[in-house]
């Protein structure tokens, strides 16, 4: 009995003596029990976890509130600094693009300069070259055509009127609308009728005179006479021709087409002006007849 006793009690102690044992390793950290050393394993973790997301590990943490968080300010962190690395480099992007144009048209002029400054002889550079020969380009065109209005001579002005012997007609009448017919016009001895015929004589000559085909073989222009219709005034035309060219200039420069088509152009390029002076003077031109007389 007492030896049971005394077992029973042995094993009692030896019972306390482990849990005083575990006890003590508790506290010194070398021994725990299952449950606490779970619960320092799972802070342990989470201290580890959060140590992670601040060293921008991107692990979540245990904590749903410290995640969420965590998750948050590490999103906007790295999205502020994706976007900001994101500009810096397309701003550099251009001013590298930028600086690299410069540095082209900088090249491109220091190279002009320099080949425009080149020596070309002695000491005449290649940009006074080429100011000399733009100036010179202007000068020699003003002078050589100068130079050929002055030597050449149109073959169609050297003529001898003397030689235009052949005389040629043509005969017609016209109205002056702005003039109102006097009895003293039927007689063309009266003043008013001499000088109504000088006047339009005078323009007939000019007309023809002036044009270039048929001037040099004009010879003059008469009114022979006026009748009412407000006012017509009948006239002759007299052209000269030489001999040796006489029936081709009737066929085709003195044919009644090109004197008539002359004439006619003339008064559809006058102006009807209704002033003292020249109203008088103006000629229907659709009233213009004309017809070849020999």
């Amino acid at each position: 009995m007492d030896t049971e006793l005394q077992l029973i009690k042995a094993h009692m102690d030896d019972g306390a003596a482990n849990s005083s044992n575990e006890r003590i390793n508790g506290a010194n950290g070398e021994a725990m029990p299952v449950a606490a050393e779970g619960q320092r394993n799972v802070g342990n973790a989470n201290c580890l976890q959060e140590v992670t997301v601040n060293n921008g590990e991107h692990v979540a943490n245990g904590n749903p509130a410290a995640t969420e968080t965590d998750a948050l300010v590490h999103v906007q962190t790295n999205g502020a600094n994706g976007e900001a690395m994101h500009f810096d480099h397309a701003a550099g992007g251009q001013r590298n693009v930028g600086n690299t144009n410069s540095t082209r048209e900088n090249g491109s002029v220091c190279r002009v300069k320099k080949e425009l400054n080149e020596v070309v002889f002695w000491k005449v550079r290649l940009w006074m070259v080429i100011i000399v020969v733009l100036v010179l380009i202007p000068v020699v065109i003003v002078i050589s055509l100068t130079v050929c209005s002055a030597i050449h001579k149109d073959v169609d002005d050297k003529f001898d009127s003397s030689l235009f012997k052949v005389p040629h007609y043509f005969n017609g009448s016209f109205q002056l609308p702005n003039q109102v017919f006097q009895e003293e016009l039927l007689n063309l001895h009266s003043n008013i009728s001499q000088t109504l015929a000088a006047d339009l004589q005078n323009k007939m000559a000019d007309l023809y005179r002036s044009s270039p085909a048929l001037g040099r073989y004009f010879s003059k222009a008469e009114i022979l006479a006026f009748r009412n219709g407000s006012v017509i005034a009948e006239y002759k035309l007299t052209f000269k021709l030489p001999e040796e060219q006489q029936d081709q200039l009737r066929n085709f420069t003195l044919s009644r087409e090109m004197v008539y088509n002359v004439f006619r152009q003339f008064l559809y390029d006058q102006e009807p002006d209704e002033s003292a002076e020249s109203g008088p003077m103006y000629i229907e031109p659709v009233s213009l007849e004309m017809f070849s007389a020999r």
